[in-house]
């Protein structure tokens, strides 16, 4: 292989945007880059394959595909998921110090009261450490159930869930409404679609990239 005409024979070496790369004398064409936004139902797991033979994000937007998620939504957890092949962009989206905006819409036991609710959004303890400042508001309550809306820049396991527990309200179910500035719209469960331009470029904006 050569990269601009010096043969390349390191394993992993990086090659510039834009450089001319042959195999064997012939060009090769890089990968196009995609973005696909699939609404995750519920079951589904977060991975490329699954040695227990359970059904994968990968094979709702097509097996074929080079593709992988950009974090993780457990197999109960239901709503936006993002996936692409191009790696520079998702490593800048996950990492930490981005804080890329996540809404989850959470469903749990019990009426959850405007002092939890502010409870929640002044970070509560986890393994020691307490979360970051949320957004909450309560969007449903009754005395056997409510629906509360978190707004996360940060992403610990199971975050939302254990942060739901924290206050003493156990969580029935979870979908994640938005991330990074992008919403589900009406794309139904199981249902996919590449994304817009400007919806990419939100993306690159969200993760300092823009």
């Amino acid at each position: 292989m050569t990269v601009d005409g010096v043969v390349a024979d390191t394993p992993g070496v990086r090659v510039p945007e834009g450089a001319l790369v042959t195999v064997d004398g012939q060009a090769v064409a890089p990968e196009a880059h995609s973005y696909v936004l699939l609404h995750k139902p519920a079951g589904v797991v977060t991975t490329v394959r699954d040695t227990h033979g359970r059904p994968t994000v990968i094979g709702l937007v097509g097996a074929g595909r080079r593709l992988f998620p950009i974090g993780r939504l457990d197999a109960g957890t239901t709503g936006l998921l993002l996936l692409t092949n191009d790696g520079d962009l998702a490593a800048r989206l996950m990492h930490p110090r981005h804080g890329v905006e996540k809404t989850y819409e959470a469903t749990v036991v019990g009426a959850v009261t405007e002092e939890t609710a502010r409870k929640l959004a002044g970070g509560v303890e986890l393994d020691g450490r307490r979360t970051a400042p949320a957004r909450v508001r309560v969007l449903r309550a009754s005395g056997r159930q409510s629906v509360v809306e978190i707004v996360l820049h940060e992403g610990r396991k199971r975050q939302v869930r254990r942060m739901c527990e924290a206050v003493g309200h156990h969580v029935l179910g979870l979908h994640r409404s938005a991330y990074a500035g992008l919403r589900l719209g009406t794309l139904a469960p199981g249902a996919s679609r590449e994304l817009e331009a400007s919806e990419v470029e939100l993306l690159r904006t969200a993760a300092g990239s823009g």
